[in-house]
Order: C-alpha cells, then sequence, then structure tokens
C-alpha cells in the first residue's frame, strides 16, 4: 500500500530554532544508530520511520558507520525514502556524519579533507540522495588542522552535497575554534552534537551551550536517555535482550548501585509527575531553550510514540528541578 504521510503531521510537535539561522528542527528528532542495520527487520524500520513522520518529526540523524554493519543504516534508509519518504523529501530534513573509522587504510577514518568528502559522497549513494541537510564532522582529528576539516565543510556546502554544517564531539574551545574558520569560509556553523543527558553533564562544565549561543549555532544532543540507563528497563534487573547485553555502548559496570539509586529516585519524581523516566529525562534535557533537540532512537513503533509524548509535559517546576538536582548531586 502506497504510504501517504498524516494529514495533521505538523499540529502537534514542537519546533525549536537553530541557533540563529532560519532552520527549525523538531524538539525530538529520529537517530538511526542502533537499530537500522541489517540484523533488525526491515519492516520494522519502515513503521518506525513512516511513523516518527506521521508525528512531526523532520529530521532523520545518520552517519556513514551507522548499522551495523557500518553503512547499513543509510542503505537501510534510503529504501525507506525510495518506498515511502521520497515525496516528502523538501519536509524533512536529513544530516549524516563522518569521522570515526569506516574502510581501512589511511583514508578512512579520522578529519581529512579526502575523507571526508569520500565518506560524503558514499553516503549520498547509500541513501540515493544527491544532498544532505547536515553534514557533521562526526569528532575532532588530533593530527590533521582544523582548518583542513573546515574547508572540506565548506567545499561540499558549494559543491551543492549539504545544505548546512555541524560538528559533534568536540569541546567549547574546539568549537570556537572551527566556527570561527567557518565563519570567515562562509559557511557558518549550523549545529553541534555533543551527548548529554542527566547521567552525562560534560557539555555544562565545558560551557558548550555558551559557545553555541556566541558563534550562532544550535545544539541537538545524543545519547539523552544514558543508552537506556535513564529508561524504566533497569529497575528491576537486566533484561536478556537489552543494551547491556548486546551492545559494547553499555555494560553492566555502569549499572552500579549509586547510579541505580539515583534512576530510582528520579522514576519517583517522573512517577509523580504522571510520566515515564524517560519522558522526564527528555523533558530535562530539553529544559535549556538554547538545546534545539533531542535525537532519540527507537526499536519500535510503541517506544516511540511513547517518548515523544514527553513532549505532552515539559514544564518542570523550580521544586522539581531542585530536587532533579539533589539527586544527581548525590550520584
Amino acid at each position: 500500500m502506497t504510504y501517504v504521510a498524516a494529514d495533521d503531521r505538523y499540529d502537534t510537535m514542537t519546533y525549536r530554532r537553530t541557533g540563529r539561522s532560519g532552520l527549525r528542527l523538531p524538539a525530538i528528532s529520529l537517530g538511526l544508530w542502533h537499530n537500522f542495520g541489517d540484523e533488525r527487520a526491515w519492516q520494522t524500520q519502515r513503521d518506525i520511520c513512516r511513523r516518527a513522520f506521521d508525528l512531526g518529526v523532520t529530521h532523520f540523524d545518520l552517519a556513514n558507520n551507522y548499522g551495523p554493519p557500518p553503512g547499513s543504516a543509510e542503505s537501510n534508509f534510503g529504501r525507506i525514502l525510495a518506498t515511502d519518504l521520497a515525496p516528502y523529501r523538501d519536509e524533512l530534513v536529513i544530516s549524516t556524519k563522518a569521522g570515526y573509522y569506516m574502510w581501512p587504510g589511511p583514508y578512512g577514518e579520522w578529519g581529512s579533507r579526502k575523507y571526508l568528502i569520500t565518506s560524503l559522497d558514499q553516503s549520498l549513494r547509500r541513501m540515493g540522495l544527491d544532498h544532505v541537510d547536515i553534514f557533521y564532522h562526526h569528532r575532532p582529528d588530533p593530527d590533521t588542522p582544523i582548518e583542513e576539516s573546515m574547508t572540506a565543510l565548506d567545499a561540499v556546502v558549494r559543491a551543492g552535497k549539504a545544505l548546512y554544517v555541524g560538528l559533534s564531539n568536540y569541546n567549547s574551545a574546539q568549537t570556537a575554534q572551527a566556527a570561527a574558520i567557518l565563519a570567515d569560509l562562509g559557511t557558518p556553523l549550523l549545529i553541534h552534537q555533543p551527548s548529554y543527558s542527566m547521567l552525562n553533564r560534560w557539555t555544562e562544565a565545558d560551557g558548550l551551550l555558551d559557545t553555541l549561543e556566541q558563534v550562532g549555532a544550535g545544539c541537538i544532543a545524543y545519547s539523552p536517555l544514558a543508552q537506556g540507563l535513564l529508561t524504566d528497563r533497569y529497575l528491576d534487573g537486566i533484561p536478556a535482550d537489552s543494551r547491556v547485553r548486546t551492545s559494547v555502548f553499555l555494560n553492566e559496570s555502569d549499572l552500579d548501585e549509586p547510579t541505580m539509586a539515583t534512576v530510582r529516585a528520579l522514576h519517583g519524581v517522573a512517577t509523580r509527575r504522571g510520566q515515564s523516566l524517560a519522558q522526564l529525562a527528555l523533558a530535562w534535557a530539553l529544559r535549556d531553550p538554547r538545546m534545539t533537540s533531542l535525537i532519540i532512537g527507537a526499536s519500535s513503533v510503541t517506544q516511540l510514540e511513547t517518548n515523544i509524548a514527553a513532549l505532552d509535559n515539559l514544564t518542570l517546576t523550580d521544586a522539581e528541578l531542585t530536587e532533579i538536582e539533589g539527586h544527581l548531586g548525590a550520584a
């Protein structure tokens, strides 16, 4: 059956302006990191993407190495574009990244002009696109001059392969330097994608949001649920199919007793608010208006719908914020 997007898809989603740019992003974006590789059922991936768009999620976030295997998330998303979303391409913001290991040899990772431009060309072929909306340098390269990496980002915009450029995993000082170079080149930094959650607050100590505000860029956080720790999933132990058992990004040592005591306390706050713990974590991460969007993953349509419902109650009282801070400070 031919997919037709919901007529009311823009009625309930919250959109936030990205820094000082003219681009607005949904407050919750869909990330295709863990659940869109070849080991996952393609029809489930398709159902998630279609439902996300029906709920007003216009932004789909990828990277060259997402899978597994690397590249498969882009290929699978390309199939979904071809079968369902192509008629709505102009309503979508599609982003991808390059920086981590993608292919063997000296040109398959980091930040050289050779790698970044070649990687984007590969990503476009996998997705069947002539351009992406946002192209990120996925991590800073300690050995390549930052000028070379930023010049490559500028080049892909001038070549029509990307509309905007972003950074990911850069600290505040690196971001300020990169933004200044990009501004001189005439391709301003649109957005930064750091990790951020109740249990991972490095950006606050680093002053990243202040730097982004100064340079006019937005912020979109990944892992706002701390790889699933900030959900109800581990309150009663470790399920056999959980990320602790199946992923290298979360392990049993992350679920130590002090951390789980904090998680249980936060769950109590969420319950009193009539929310799930995940919904509270998302509302908390969006409390600063400079946070443009959050990237969430989804393994099912139900999980997607439940997390997007966090937007129904984003208001946190001063008392709630103080209580949450107390629990986090004790972690």
